[in-house]
């Protein structure tokens, strides 16, 4: 569970798929399976979740609404998946595609919190050394004969690094309810789907979803339109579920793919192509399949060169903090030799 999100966190949904996989691929029925799962999972909250499920199903519910009942919990991409299995027969397939998407989501999220750490090292310590430099330097006296009051500069900078810290709670606080309202994804998303270089990982990453999502909905045999409904939700990005929506009252009238995407500010011309293909061929899961991989490994490679960028402007950031430091050090230093006359 998240401060932003009461979801399931990604690390936690990995063993949660992969034990349900393996279990009804074995042959247990779901709800052996559920029992299984709840009594080797350390989670509080999933044990909950879990169980609720299992009483719901016992009390006569589909395995679809004891699972849409849990939707605040539950990713989105999770339920749809097991509803669209459960409704097409292919349960155990959608089991295994969930657990191969979490797995690859939590490889990425890990990627690019191994590849920020170093430069985000380096922006801290600029931010904690360069502020107490500036102030040391801000202490330089000509005109003083006595030491500098180490106790009021550690005083003053302890000060300065509480105000801080203020601003950063603030603001994640106020990240928080507006997590909780819903409408954080609204605000995060706006920089995440118009901002360069994020833009391009967002695009991709919400993609290869979309696509995946198509590809496992209509090879259940899925009316076109509710697949494309449950498809763009799971790209957790609003903008681009509401971009990708354009295309339903198209389909639902009777245009084509291809017709339908042709306003879609999000869909690349690869993107384009592959449903082209699909339709022309009639493979549109196999189509939808491909280019959700195609996507995929495009946004591993977009998500190299973010690290890459952002690596960059950090270290530019310290260097300029360093370069800041020193000018300001040497203006002041000159300053007291010229009041000297030297």
């Amino acid at each position: 569970m998240g401060l932003f999100s009461s979801e399931i966190s990604t690390k936690t949904m990995v063993p949660l798929c992969r034990q349900l996989a393996t279990a009804y691929d074995a042959g247990i029925p779901i709800l052996k399976s559920f029992e299984m799962v709840t009594s080797q999972s350390r989670d509080r909250q999933v044990k909950k979740v879990i169980t609720d499920i299992s009483d719901d199903i016992k009390k006569g519910s589909t395995l679809a609404d004891a699972s849409r009942a849990q939707s605040k919990y539950l990713p989105r991409f999770f339920i749809e998946l097991i509803a669209t299995g459960e409704h097409g027969g292919r349960l155990d397939i959608m089991l295994r595609d969930l657990a191969d998407y979490f797995e690859d989501r939590l490889t990425i999220q890990r990627e690019v919190r191994r590849a920020l750490t170093y430069p985000s090292i380096q922006l801290t310590m600029a931010w904690f050394l360069g502020s107490f430099a500036l102030m040391m330097v801000g202490t330089l006296d000509i005109n003083s004969t006595e030491a500098p009051n180490l106790s009021a500069i550690f005083q003053r900078y302890a000060e300065l690094q509480v105000r801080a810290m203020i601003v950063v709670a603030l603001v994640f606080a106020g990240s928080v309810v507006l997590a909780r309202l819903g409408l954080f994804g609204w605000v995060w998303g706006a920089g995440a789907t118009y901002i360069w270089p994020v833009s391009k990982v967002t695009q991709k990453f919400g993609l290869a979803r979309f696509f995946r999502s198509m590809s496992l909905l209509t090879g259940s045999g899925l009316r076109i339109d509710h697949c494309i409904q449950s498809s763009a939700a799971v790209t957790a990005n609003p903008y681009m579920q509401r971009d990708l929506l354009k295309a339903v009252p198209m389909v639902r009238e009777g245009a084509s793919l291809v017709e339908s995407f042709s306003q879609s500010k999000h869909l690349t011309p690869t993107a384009r192509e592959m449903v082209l293909v699909g339709e022309q061929s009639g493979n549109l899961e196999g189509s939808f399949q491909k280019v959700s991989q195609m996507h995929l490994e495009e946004a591993s490679h977009a998500v190299n060169v973010m690290v890459k960028i952002m690596g960059v402007v950090i270290s530019l950031a310290v260097f300029f903090v360093i370069g800041y430091v020193i000018i300001s050090f040497y203006t002041k230093y000159f300053g007291m030799l010229n009041e000297l006359g030297i």
